[in-house]
């Protein structure tokens, strides 16, 4: 089950039949699933063998496959490029305060500095695994622009070869309010009728 916000990132993916799609990061596998169910060559990699289990058992409860690697992504050597990729990435979780109002009190400020360094680091591993003209997909259920706008700005001027592909209002089922000037999605709870979770999208093509 997932929340409405929590499906979008893989359907901006626009991954279909005869692509290779790369989910990091991907147990418990709910995008793992979205993913297979395009006819698309899915690998779903995750460090957690126990968290991997539960989204094999998922897959083959809905007659879907995908290949899974219990890996640490930064680690990885990946076999073949792909072409697209998504990194829901780990965070703060902020932006689940509506269902967890507890994670706004258990976060602190060394904890998103932490998390933001992971997440750099899991941008530039990730990177060299896009396939040229291949998409990115970067997102998190957070609030904290440490884990989203910043990160697209410093992964911009680490990987010139990458550049924004905006996201249309709408698009993937995104609020329309969501979208921000640049293309990136930044989605609040308000922005949908009875509540969403906060989520943080951003949309990469692999130029060269």
């Amino acid at each position: 089950m997932q929340d409405a916000s929590a499906a979008i990132p893989a359907r901006l993916l626009e991954a279909g039949p005869d692509q290779q799609v790369l989910d990091l990061c991907a147990a418990p596998g709910g995008k793992t699933l979205q993913l297979a169910a395009t006819g698309a060559s899915v690998t779903a990699l995750d460090r957690s063998a126990g968290r991997l289990k539960r989204l094999a058992a998922n897959l083959e409860r809905m007659g879907l496959k995908a290949a899974t690697v219990t890996a640490n992504a930064v680690d990885w050597t990946a076999p073949d490029l792909f072409d697209a990729v998504l990194l829901d990435a780990p965070c703060s979780a902020t932006g689940t305060f509506r269902r967890h109002p507890d994670v706004l009190w258990a976060a602190r400020p060394a904890d998103i500095a932490s998390l933001s360094e992971t997440q750099a680091r899991l941008l530039d591993a990730t990177a060299p695994r896009v396939a040229p003209q291949g998409r990115l997909v970067y997102c998190v259920c957070s609030l904290e622009p440490e884990e989203g706008e910043a990160q697209v700005a410093g992964f911009l001027a680490r990987h010139p070869g990458f550049v924004l592909e905006p996201i249309a209002p709408g698009e993937g089922g995104a609020p329309a309010d969501s979208v921000r000037p640049d293309g990136t999605l930044r989605i609040l709870p308000f922005h949908s009728p009875g509540g969403t979770d906060g989520f943080y999208v951003a949309r990469f093509l692999r130029q060269s």
